[in-house]
C-alpha cells in the first residue's frame, strides 16, 4: 500500500471507509487522485476476524457509547452501524435493491418528505455499474424502474417458498433477490454456501462488501487507508476553506493535510464530526432530519421443518405498496421481505414477547420451523429527530452524539399498515402461531443535500454550503430513504460524485450557488 506522510498535502482525504467512502476513493484513484482514507476501525481480515458465531461478531459493529432519546428511541450498535474498513455493508444482509424514482421527489408528489436536488435519472448508470461490479442477483424487477439484473437469483428455501405461497394466496406479487451475492464463481470469490451468517460478516466472501470490492482496486491505483484512525476535528484555514482533518492513532494527535476533504462517517459520525468541528452549521441543519426504517417482523410457526437460516437473508421481495395508496390513510409505503434472525437473535425476540421458562424452551426448540416476515416502512424525515452533542466525552476526548427519534402519525399508520399485511401473509400460508417483532433498521440522514442552506447541509454535489473544499458523501446526505435498502444508493452517490470531480464538472475550490 502506498503511503503518505502527513504533512503531505494530499489531492483528497476521505474520514471513513464504507459504502460511500471506498467507491469515492476508488472512482477518483483511477483517474490519478492522490488519497488518503482514515478509517476508525481495523482493516478486517475475513479469515482470521470473523467466526460463525452471532455473540463472536459484536466487534464488527459501532458499540461506542451513544445516547438516545425521543418518545421513539433507536437502538444502535448493531442495527446500524459498522466498525471497520467496509463500514455498515460488512454486517449487511447484501439486500441491494435500487430507490424508485418517487423517492426523490415526495414532496412533490406526495407532499410529505422532502425533493432531491437530483434525480432518479442522475443515478441510473451509476446503478447499473454497481450491480455489475458487485455483482448483484435476482429476478427481473417489476417496481419502480424496472430493470433486470446481471446475474439469476439464488435458490429459494422451504420458509421462503412458504412466504411466498401466503403472498400468492393474498394476491401480492413476490420476486427473488436482488442480493449483492455472487451466483456462481465472481472472479477469485466463491458462489455462496448459504451458511445464513451475512450479518456477522461472510467469512468465504461470497457477500459483496468494499473490503473486497472497492478497497483492493483503491488499493491497487494508490490510495492508502489508514485503519484504527479516529478523525477528531476538521481543520480550516483562515480562508474559510478546510484543510485537512485531525485524527488520533495509537493514542497520538496527528494531523493530514489535504486540498479537499470529504466526511463519509454514517449519519452519526458525520454530523457529530460537522458539529464538534464548528462547520457547516450556519443554517441550524447539521444532524437533522435523520431518519431510520420501521423494520417490523411477524414470524409464523409451521408443522413442517423449514430452517429459515439456509440462504441469503432477504430470498423473496415485494415492493407491491412501495408508493402511496390514498386508500390506506397515509402517505408513502413500505417493502416486504423474507428475513432469518439466527438463534441468539431468535431467543431475544421470542423473550421481548414475554415468553420465559417452559415457553421460552419450546420456542427455542421449535426454531427450525419458523419463516419470518420482515418490512421495511418508510418513515418519514422530521427536523427534531436529530443527532446532537451530548456533555460526556469519550476516550478520544469528544463530546458523546445524542440521536433523538420520535415517530409521527404517518410513521404509526405505516407500521401499523405494515404488520397486518405481514401477518395477512403468514395466516394465508398456515402459520399455526405468530410473534410480532417491533424494530428499527437503516439509519440515513443528518447531512442531507437540498438546494439552501436554510434547508440542507451540502448542495447537489455534496459541497458543504460556505465551505466548497468540504464534502459529505455517506447515508447522512439522503433527504429521503424510501422503502429500499440504503446500500446500494449511498455507493451509486459516491459514483456519481467521483465522475463529477474527475470530470471536473464540479470543482471543490469554487463556491456553491444556492438555487
Amino acid at each position: 500500500m502506498r503511503t503518505y506522510r502527513d504533512d503531505d498535502e494530499v489531492d483528497l482525504a476521505i474520514v471513513g471507509c464504507g459504502a460511500g467512502g471506498s467507491v469515492l476513493a476508488q472512482r477518483l484513484a483511477r483517474r490519478g487522485w492522490r488519497i488518503v482514507v482514515l478509517e476508525a476501525g481495523p482493516f478486517w481480515d475475513p479469515d482470521t476476524d470473523w467466526v460463525s458465531d452471532e455473540e463472536g461478531a459484536h466487534h464488527i459493529y459501532w458499540n461506542a457509547n451513544r445516547i438516545v432519546g425521543g418518545e421513539d428511541p433507536v437502538e444502535l450498535g448493531r442495527n446500524n452501524c459498522g466498525h471497520g474498513v467496509g463500514g455498515s455493508m460488512v454486517h449487511f444482509a447484501g439486500y441491494a435493491p435500487r430507490f424508485h424514482p418517487s423517492d426523490f421527489e415526495t414532496l412533490t408528489r406526495d407532499g410529505v418528505g422532502a425533493d432531491w436536488p437530483i434525480a432518479y435519472a442522475d443515478l441510473k448508470a451509476h446503478y447499473e455499474e454497481l450491480e455489475a461490479e458487485l455483482p448483484v442477483a435476482g429476478q427481473h424487477w417489476p417496481w419502480g424502474d424496472p430493470h433486470g439484473y446481471p446475474h439469476g437469483p439464488h435458490p429459494i428455501g422451504a420458509a421462503a417458498e412458504r412466504v411466498w405461497e401466503g403472498a400468492r394466496a393474498c394476491g401480492i406479487e413476490m420476486r427473488v433477490g436482488p442480493v449483492a451475492i455472487t451466483n456462481g464463481t465472481f472472479g477469485n470469490r466463491p458462489h455462496c454456501i448459504y451458511r445464513g451468517f451475512c450479518l456477522q460478516g461472510c467469512k468465504v466472501n461470497a457477500k459483496a462488501s468494499p473490503l473486497i470490492t472497492h478497497v483492493p482496486d483503491a488499493l491497487e491505483y494508490g490510495v492508502e487507508i489508514r485503519a484504527d484512525c479516529m478523525a477528531t476535528a476538521l481543520e480550516m484555514g483562515a480562508d474559510g476553506a478546510c484543510t485537512g482533518v485531525t485524527f488520533v492513532h495509537g493514542g497520538r494527535e496527528r494531523r493530514q493535510r489535504a486540498s479537499a476533504v470529504c466526511v463519509a462517517g454514517y449519519a452519526i459520525e458525520s454530523p457529530r464530526l460537522l458539529l464538534n468541528s464548528g462547520v457547516g452549521n450556519g443554517g441550524d441543519q447539521v444532524g437533522r432530519h435523520v431518519m431510520v426504517q420501521g423494520a417490523s417482523q411477524v414470524a409464523g410457526r409451521f408443522p413442517e421443518t423449514l430452517r429459515m437460516y439456509k440462504g441469503p437473508p432477504p430470498e423473496v421481495s415485494s415492493e407491491q405498496f412501495y408508493e402511496t395508496d390514498e386508500a390506506r390513510g397515509f402517505a408513502r409505503g413500505f417493502a416486504i421481505q423474507t428475513v432469518s434472525p439466527l438463534p441468539v437473535g431468535w431467543a431475544e425476540h421470542v423473550l421481548a414477547d414475554g415468553h420465559w421458562g417452559k415457553a421460552m424452551r419450546e420456542y427455542m426448540r421449535d426454531y427450525n420451523h419458523w419463516a419470518v416476515v420482515g418490512a421495511l416502512s418508510e418513515l418519514l424525515p422530521l427536523p427534531g429527530n436529530r443527532v446532537t452533542l451530548a456533555d460526556e466525552r469519550d476516550a478520544f476526548g469528544l463530546p458523546i452524539a445524542r440521536f433523538d427519534y420520535t415517530q409521527c402519525d404517518n410513521d404509526r399508520a405505516n407500521i401499523a399498515c405494515t404488520k397486518r399485511i405481514q401477518t395477512e401473509i403468514l395466516e394465508a400460508a398456515g402459520a399455526q402461531d405468530l410473534l410480532t417483532i417491533d424494530r428499527y433498521a437503516h439509519l440515513v440522514g443528518g447531512c442531507r443535500m437540498g438546494t439552501s442552506p436554510e434547508n440542507s447541509v451540502i448542495d447537489a454535489d455534496h459541497r458543504v454550503w460556505g465551505v466548497p473544499n468540504l464534502l459529505v458523501c455517506d447515508g447522512s446526505v439522503m433527504p429521503t430513504q424510501g422503502s429500499a435498502n440504503p446500500a446500494l444508493t449511498i455507493m451509486a452517490l459516491a459514483s456519481r460524485l467521483g465522475e463529477r470531480l474527475a470530470t471536473k464538472r464540479v470543482d471543490p475550490h469554487r463556491a456553491a450557488v444556492a438555487t
